[in-house]
């Protein structure tokens, strides 16, 4: 599958605020990835492991500096790891709120 089929595939609501033919999956995967992972149908995830592979997602998602707790699980758990292996996760705990401390 190549990346117009996959764009086009993919629900448009997740890319409401920006023209998704302007934009290039191979060029800004971790857009896609979290966009995917936090609003995402199960279909959309499905185009997504097709495209960029279940450790390309993995590997994107260590480094992305926000995650939504769920989703941050739901990679854990899928792909054997812990969640001190992920910055967004690392930094959520350096960084407490007011309201958590």
């Amino acid at each position: 599958m190549d990346r117009t089929e996959c764009k086009e595939q993919l629900s448009p609501v997740l890319f409401w605020d920006v023209d998704i033919s302007q934009t290039d999956m191979d060029k800004y995967p971790s857009f896609f990835v979290q966009r995917v992972l936090e609003y995402g149908k199960w279909s959309d995830w499905n185009i997504l492991v097709n495209y960029y592979g279940k450790e390309k997602i993995v590997n994107i998602c260590m480094n992305l500096r926000s995650l939504d707790p769920v989703c941050l699980s739901y990679i854990c758990a899928i792909s054997n790891t812990k969640k001190e292996d992920y910055r967004c996760y690392r930094i959520a705990q350096s960084n407490p709120t007011h309201w958590n401390s």
